[in-house]
């Protein structure tokens, strides 16, 4: 045997594991493979995801207290917060940028938040931002907050069950006995 290669027995012996993980390996792998194929499977599982296709979220943008904030993914590691806040100074004044890192290693953890003033910059930002690479990455931009479209709303306020008659959906507190006074 060379120093370089190892000898695996891949007999019919193997180890079963108990576990969180191990039982539906195969089951998620399926489902997963029939989701990209354009089954959707999981539509039916009780999961909420993200819509997938060409709608934009700018007619659904929501505005935040100070202003319009954009979320910026596929930010490189390395990167700094001057570094962010040049690039993105270029579709308009910043006012403000959060550029988390990650406690353990120091390091960017891949996203950053950028608020602008007027929608407008944020827009202008979200379309530019993406054409040319970031210390080597693609980045990818889009509105922090978005309302919900308007048939999602629709369908979660017919599945709430009717409100009692408090109308805030939960059960009366009991009723208050009257105060006794004793004289003696």
């Amino acid at each position: 045997m060379q120093a370089d290669r190892m000898e695996v027995d891949a007999g019919d012996d193997f180890v079963k594991r108990k576990g969180r993980g191990f039982g539906t390996q195969t089951a998620s792998l399926t489902n997963y493979n029939n989701v990209y194929a354009g089954d959707e499977t999981l539509q039916d599982s009780g999961y909420e995801s993200l819509p997938v296709g060409e709608e934009s979220t700018a007619d659904r943008a929501a505005r935040s207290v100070e202003g319009w904030i954009i979320i910026v993914t596929n930010v490189h590691e390395e990167a700094n917060e001057d570094d962010v806040m040049d690039r993105f100074s270029d579709y308009g004044k910043v006012k403000n940028l959060h550029l988390n890192l990650d406690r353990k290693t120091g390091f960017v953890k891949g996203y950053a938040l950028v608020e602008y003033e007027t929608k407008e910059e944020a827009l202008r930002a979200i379309a530019e931002a993406p054409q040319e690479p970031f210390l080597e990455k693609v980045l990818a931009c889009d509105f922090a907050f978005v309302q919900p479209p308007q048939e999602e709303i629709a369908a979660k306020s017919a599945a709430r069950p009717a409100a009692t008659s408090s109308g805030r959906g939960r059960s009366a507190s009991p009723a208050r006995r009257p105060l006794v006074t004793r004289i003696d």
